[in-house]
């Protein structure tokens, strides 16, 4: 079993902690005052590329922010909810995530979306002759359908994230927004939002321009080692890996898939936790791969196929299958708890809970074979254990 590593991050990150033990008795006793911790994105702040932006902060339950209490997070893979203008899910997509909502249901709500919610900005990256060439889009209204389903903070790091060009991905940040959801993954974007007191950083990494680099370790672990002096807590949504229905393996070395470098993921995985990330959370092959622990950190290398609505995502398989990973952290990143819940996508597309555990089976196994000493542990029910 491993322990969370002594780093200097990580003891900085402490002893703050252990401050703020000291700050609250004496605050509580009226010997001092409270202390800024700097700017935290409210619903009508503007985000931006290099700024912190975040998502509203959840109403406190009182506990004061020095006591270890765990906050829950949740988060899945791929999400479309469908292709304008003719692929669409009926009724316009609404109940689009109905089967799932409880199963998301956590502190602070994640996913990777992976198309741009727009209209047709005229600048879609597949020409009229284009073969192997997909772009999706879904209409700026169906960003209400996230925040109905309980999503908090949305990902672009991802391929699909310029399908319609820079206007077009603007566009969904403007749709996020409008309807209080965070947004994350541009150059040096840190989004930062708090819940039940704890302060939350989150950063979005891919192989794209429009991105924090995956393959750039070192300026990623800039991203990280900042976001780490921002906030209790560091989160990392990176879209990395080869894609298909073979690659559901996690092995050493630096993935390649249609002549792109999709980074080496466990080479990234272990620096970012090294520079101060405490839960990376994985998409980009389509299928669910292993997780394992690090440092007393959980890596998820590949969460799947949550959503692909129109039928824009092949559910043939495993491709079909998803999940929803749950995770509670202490407000200095220990673990303290997870589970693993198994979806699929419906005959439309539409996540649905998956009663035979297809996907919680994959990941049982993949994560003993990729992972025999550091491998996620999981029972019958998912929950997640240390090796």
């Amino acid at each position: 079993m491993y322990a969370a590593a002594p780093s200097g991050i990580r003891s900085r990150r402490r002893a703050t902690f252990a401050l703020g033990v000291l700050l609250t008795a004496l605050f509580v006793a009226g010997c001092a005052q409270p202390v800024d911790d700097g700017p935290v994105w409210q619903p009508g702040s503007e985000g931006g590329r290099t700024g912190t932006t975040g998502a509203p902060a959840p109403t406190s339950s009182g506990t004061p922010k020095g006591e270890a209490k765990s906050v829950s997070l949740s988060a899945t893979g791929d999400i479309i909810m469908g292709n304008a203008p003719n692929r669409l899910p009926p009724g316009g997509g609404k109940g689009f995530f109905d089967s799932v909502k409880d199963a998301l249901a956590a502190d602070l709500v994640m996913g990777n979306l992976e198309e741009p919610l727009t209209v047709d900005t005229g600048t879609g990256k597949c020409g009229a002759n284009s073969t192997r060439c997909f772009q999706f889009r879904a209409p700026p209204e169906y960003a209400a359908h996230l925040r109905d389903a309980g999503f908090e903070l949305l990902n672009q790091a991802n391929n699909h994230g310029y399908d319609y060009g820079p206007k077009g991905y603007q566009n969904t940040q403007r749709a996020l927004e409008k309807y209080d959801l965070a947004h994350t993954g541009a150059p040096d974007q840190i989004t930062v939002v708090e819940v039940e007191g704890v302060k939350i950083a989150v950063a979005g990494f891919s192989s794209y321009v429009w991105s924090n680099s995956l393959v750039d370790i070192d300026a990623a672990r800039a991203v990280v080692k900042k976001a780490a002096t921002m906030a209790d807590l560091v989160v990392v949504q990176v879209h990395m890996g080869g894609e298909g229905a073979d690659k559901t393996r996690v092995r050493p070395g630096t993935e390649m898939f249609l002549g792109e470098n999709r980074g080496d993921p466990v080479k990234f995985s272990h620096a970012m936790i090294d520079a101060g990330a405490d839960l990376i959370v994985g998409h980009g092959p389509h299928v669910l791969r292993g997780m394992e622990f690090y440092q007393g950190r959980l890596i998820a290398y590949s969460l799947g196929n949550f959503a692909g609505g129109g039928n824009s995502l092949s559910n043939s398989g495993r491709l079909g299958w998803g999940g929803v990973l749950k995770v509670s952290l202490k407000p200095d990143g220990s673990f303290a708890g997870g589970s693993f819940t198994s979806t699929y996508m419906n005959s439309i597309g539409k996540p649905t809970m998956d009663p035979d555990d297809r996907g919680l089976g994959l990941v049982k196994q993949l994560s003993n074979t990729d992972f025999p000493q550091t491998g996620a542990r999981f029972d019958d029910k998912g929950r997640i254990t240390e090796g």
